[in-house]
This record gives structure tokens, C-alpha cells and sequence, in this order.
């Protein structure tokens, strides 16, 4: 972050500040009074359980010169605010415009599903040209990314902001705290559709990015979707498109996927062509790459040098396609940060040209769905069958839908990778323990597991559990 005064902090927040405002931020700011150091500015967060008002003295305990807080405590010079989450948001604007002004290229990005893939390799592409602010994981909404922003300074050459949505206006006012030179729309899928209400509300809501844009940016738009495509006319921006077809300025040919399902292509752009083989696993991966590609292009860098990159770019965020092998040859697939019925459908693909002797879905529920997860999951296991995964192990009773849709579809037989399987190839178990126990005994050598669920069901914990199974004197595999 830029170096501000307690003073120059409370101007920008429209905060009251309580002690000695020539303190100087040198540091970070954060939400978190763990982490804080010297120099940092702590923002005192108010929640259900705690109110980070109360951390203030810990806060001075551990170096940091000044609170975004509420009320005012003689431990620490204090801006005070009735909001800390709006003041939070209004810092990082102060300091976006005048990182802006300085140069800064920013890009957002969003999408249903793949955001945070999309924002992993476009911040290592980018990085390739020069200094870059692209954080591991989802800092995507209205605490995580003015965090993001916070983190850039004046030798930051490009920001790669994530942008999340759980209604309309929520990227809008993400937005004003950090307008783009280049949005990026990956899709519009049915991820939070119980939420929206309609895909339409969500393409209405993911469209915000590209209103918000100015007429001297670049809106990078996915022509393989038509949602994404038909928002075109609600920006004043350049429009480049990506995809598959023809048509596409940026687009990929040739795809195919290696022996461990990592994509390889070739990337057509600006009339060059140049190979691509990426180092993240699964088909989905390539629209990904693609807008990362464009958005590239479109902050100045050439065709050769974003091939290049991409080719270079590794997975950086935890649970996402998270591939780990054990010492006796399992391999765990820990996709479990999130799920929609989009990105398993893209999962279960990987999963099945993935090298091993069998492949194992583990499944969870898919939330915030609304009143068509009930469908939604039965069609999910009919899906995890007619892939031709050897065994489907659906976890706690929201998944239970999985579980009949897969029966389904195993008694309704018939070609294809169902024809001759057993009911027994489909199992249901009750929660994540009765999962570890049962996979325990069922896995072997050189199978490939698939774990999976949205967040809130927390099955990353099943895929540690599965890559430690074997810990211990006996010598077992680990």
C-alpha cells in the first residue's frame, strides 16, 4: 500500500479520528489482528461471534499504528466510523484513483464459475511484463477485494481484481471502488441461481463489470456463451471475444489433452499463432486461458510472450483441481472450494481422463441452487454415471439427490458407460467420516479420487484425510 497518514485515512473515509493522526500506515492493512506487524493499520471488523473493536488493543500490542474502528480506545490512535466494511471500501478507492492516475492497469474479472482460475493465470501472465498484484484464492468481495486493492503500491504495474456477485449491483459497487481498464466475463452459469432467482438476473448482474468500463478500455467477452456475447451493447468500451469458433478474436485450435488432462492448444491472435500446453488440468481450463489471453493482450503485451506465460503459469489457489499424488500411487483430485452443476460436469470430464487404474467421484452437495437443486443433483448423477466413473460415492443427506439420480440411471441401463454396471458401483454414506471409512477400504493403488462440493460442506478436509490414510509404524502408504 501507499504510505497515508491516520489523518490522510480519515479524510479519505470521512472517518473522526481519535489520537495522533501523523502516525504514518507503512505496513499492510488488515482485517486480522494475528497477522498484524509494524506499521500496519487494522481494520476492526464487527461479526456475529466477535467484534474486531475488542482486538484493538492487541492490534497496538502487535506494532500497528492505527484502527479503522467503530469507537475509539486509548490503545491505539483510531479513525471512527459507523461502517468499517463502507470505510474499508472507501480507503481502497482513495488509493485505486491515485494508483490510477500514476498508471495502474486494473482488470476485473467474473464469471459463474472459473474467476479464480482465470485470475491465477492472468496474474502470472501479466507478471511475465511486470509487477503485478494477483492474491492466491477469492478476495472477491466487498472485504476481500479492497484488501486486493490495499496490497498494490506505486511500483504495481497491473491489478488483477476478482469480482463476485450474489445479487444485482454487488459488482457496480465493486466497480466503484475499482474501476477497470479491462473486464473480463467468463460465462453465466447456474452458480447462486437460487439467489439471483433467474440465469437472466445473472447475466443482467455479471454485466455490471462491462457498463462500468471506459470508453478507452476493453471488455473481454466469452462469443461461446451467449449471455456473455448479448452484453456487447450495454458498454462503451472495445469489445475482444474469445472462444472456440471461428469468429473469436482470440481463440484456441488443436485442443487436446495430454496423459496427465492438461490442455494443449494452439492460441490464434492478432494473426499469429503460437502453442499453448498448460500446466492446470481439465478442458475448462481453455476458455479460462483464452480470457486471461485477451485480457493480456489488451495491457499491451504480444501474441508469442502470452503463449509463453500460459504455458509457464502453474495452479497457485488451494482446492481448485488441487492434484496430489500418494507414495502408493493414489492420486487425489481436491476440487472442493466450490461447485455448481457447470463445474462438475467440467470436473467429472477430468476426472475420467485422468491415468489411473480406477476413477472415484467423491460428491457433495452443489448449494445455493434454489428450488431447482433437487433436479439439479438427480441430473448430477446421472452425469457422474454416463461419464463412466467406476465408483460414485455421494456425501450427506442435501446430496442424497446424486445418489438416486445415479441409480437412475444405472437401472435404466442401455449404451454407453452405464450399460453393465452394478448398483453397488454407487454408494451413499452419511457424512464425511462414514466417506473417510468407507474410501479408505475401497481405494488402492494407482486409483484416481475426484472430491468435490461446494464450500460450505467442507470435503477438502476428506481429501487431506485421503492423502494421509496410511500415516504411521506400520509403514503403510502415505
Amino acid at each position: 500500500m501507499i504510505e497515508l497518514s491516520l489523518a490522510e485515512v480519515a479524510e479519505a473515509v470521512g472517518g473522526e479520528l481519535s489520537g495522533d493522526g501523523s502516525a504514518v500506515v507503512t505496513g499492510s492493512v488488515l482485517v486480522d489482528s494475528r497477522a498484524l506487524g509494524a506499521g500496519d493499520l487494522f481494520v476492526a471488523l464487527p461479526g456475529e461471534r466477535v467484534d474486531g473493536a475488542d482486538y484493538v488493543p492487541a492490534a497496538a500490542a502487535a506494532g500497528a499504528v492505527g484502527a479503522l474502528t467503530t469507537r475509539p480506545d486509548p490503545a491505539l490512535p483510531c479513525v471512527v466510523v459507523p461502517d468499517p466494511v463502507a470505510a474499508l471500501g472507501l480507503l481502497a478507492a482513495a488509493v485505486h484513483r491515485q494508483l490510477a492516475e500514476a498508471g495502474l492497469v486494473t482488470v476485473g474479472i467474473t464469471g459463474s464459475s472459473g474467476k479464480t482460475s482465470t485470475k491465477d493465470l492472468l496474474g502470472q501472465v501479466l507478471a511475465a511484463a511486470g509487477p503485478t498484484v494477483s492474491p492466491q484464492g477469492s478476495f472477491n468481495n466487498d472485504i476481500g477485494l479492497p484488501l486486493t486493492v490495499l496490497t498494490a503500491g506505486t511500483g504495481t504495474r497491473y491489478l488483477v481484481l476478482e469480482m463476485g456477485s450474489r445479487g444485482p449491483g454487488h459488482i457496480a459497487r465493486l466497480c466503484r471502488i475499482a474501476r477497470p481498464d479491462i473486464g473480463v466475463v467468463l460465462n453465466v452459469g447456474s452458480a447462486h441461481l437460487g439467489e439471483f432467482g433467474s440465469a437472466e438476473v445473472i447475466a443482467t448482474s455479471k454485466g455490471e463489470l462491462v457498463e462500468a468500463l471506459p470508453a478507452e478500455g476493453t471488455a473481454v467477452l466469452n462469443a461461446d456463451d451467449h449471455r456473455v456475447i448479448g452484453m456487447a451493447p450495454r458498454t462503451a468500451a472495445r469489445v475482444v471475444t474469445t472462444g472456440l469458433g471461428e469468429d473469436a478474436d482470440v481463440r484456441a485450435t488443436g485442443v487436446e489433452l495430454d496423459d496427465a488432462a492438461r490442455p494443449v492448444f494452439t492460441l490464434v491472435a492478432g494473426g499469429e499463432e503460437h502453442p499453448v500446453a498448460l500446466q492446470v488440468v481439465g478442458a475448462h481450463q481453455v476458455p479460462n486461458a483464452l480470457s486471461a489471453a485477451a485480457a493480456a493482450l489488451a495491457a499491451g503485451m504480444a501474441p508469442a510472450a502470452v503463449a509463453a506465460a500460459l504455458s509457464a503459469a502453474e495452479p497457485r489457489s488451494r482446492w481448485r483441481m488441487e492434484v496430489s499424488r500418494r507414495p502408493d500411487g493414489l492420486t487425489v483430485v481436491n476440487d472442493a472450494y466450490n461447485a455448481n452443476p457447470e463445474s462438475m460436469r467440467a470436473a467429472l470430464e477430468a476426472l475420467v481422463r485422468l491415468p489411473g487404474r480406477r476413477r472415484v467421484a467423491v460428491l457433495g452437495a452443489m448449494g445455493e441452487l434454489g428450488p431447482g437443486a433437487d433436479a439439479a443433483h438427480a441430473r448430477l448423477g446421472r452425469d457422474a454415471v454416463r461419464a463412466g466413473v467406476d465408483l460414485l460415492v455421494s456425501v450427506g443427506p442435501d446430496a442424497i439427490g446424486v445418489h438416486t439420480g445415479a441409480l437412475a440411471e444405472l437401472s435404466a441401463g442401455g449404451a454407453g458407460p452405464s450399460e453393465g454396471r452394478a448398483l453397488d458401483s454407487v454408494q451413499h454414506v452419511p457424512d464425511r467420516e462414514a466417506a473417510r471409512r468407507l474410501l479408505t477400504d475401497a481405494l488402492g493403488a494407482d486409483d484416481v479420487v475426484l472430491v468435490k462440493a461446494s464450500r460450505s460442506y467442507g470435503l477438502e478436509q476428506l481429501a487431506a484425510d485421503l492423502l494421509a490414510t496410511g500415516d504411521g509404524p506400520d509403514g503403510a502408504a502415505s
